[in-house]
């Protein structure tokens, strides 16, 4: 899901969502009701602009606002971020259903944080993922050339997934052209992405969303040290 969010990023987001005639008040995120996916469920079964406009009002109150609210306040810890838009861009896709049934957003500037909504729930994490070629060639460097930064990218993958998280995947089925198959830390250098996410109800509190993101922070904190910003196109 995260691959698909990240290569479809909406332009900056306004803070307040418009309904007929109405702008509903940015508040503090409280969650996701047990009952948000009743309307993605229903619109898998009715994928139309006639359904979609019919029940707009039910989308913004439901799914819309509180990911506003919920980006507003990463923006304020993490950085700018951005909402997928509920449309889908079908131009060259075999699937031409106009509307997602999911919803997603990220805040941050190298390293951030991600959640997407879907009928399965949530998937909720962060970190650097889809490096350029400048970043990814600065992460192997990193980890080929210092044993620190290879070693503590290590802790922090093994704290993740000791905690539930799974690296964003896949990696690379071998060695990355240059380097030994046999390297110390082949494991690290296959990786293709420097991020991890949990998947977690969709009902689950706001301090477990917010619990997650710490829990990627050092993850984050190393791709901003060790990779630095993008110098170059994906």
């Amino acid at each position: 899901m995260i691959a698909k969010f990240l290569g479809i990023l909406c332009s900056p987001i306004a803070r307040s969502v418009t309904g007929a005639g109405s702008k509903i008040p940015l508040m503090t995120f409280d969650g996701f009701g047990a009952n948000v996916l009743d309307f993605f469920a229903r619109l898998k079964k009715d994928n139309t602009k006639a359904f979609f406009d019919a029940n707009r009002g039910l989308y913004e109150t439901t799914i819309r606002q509180p990911m506003e609210d919920l980006l507003a306040e990463a923006e304020a810890k993490y950085g700018p971020g951005k909402i997928t838009r509920p449309n889908r861009d079908v131009r060259f896709s075999a699937n031409k259903d106009p509307y997602r049934t999911t919803a997603a957003m990220w805040a941050g500037s190298v390293g951030g944080v991600y959640l997407s909504l879907t009928l399965e729930g949530l998937e909720v994490g962060g970190g650097l993922y889809d490096p350029t070629r400048d970043q990814l060639a600065r992460a192997r460097t990193a980890i080929d050339s210092q044993p620190l930064a290879a070693a503590k990218l290590t802790d922090i993958v093994a704290d993740l997934t000791g905690q539930g998280f799974d690296m964003a995947g896949p990696s690379l089925k071998t060695a990355p052209r240059g380097y030994d198959k046999e390297h110390r830390s082949i494991e690290l250098l296959r990786l293709k992405h420097f991020a991890a996410l949990v998947k977690l109800p969709v009902d689950v509190p706001r301090a477990t969303v917010f619990e997650a993101w710490e829990q990627v922070q050092p993850l984050s904190t190393w791709a901003d040290k060790y990779i630095g910003p993008a110098l170059s196109l994906p």
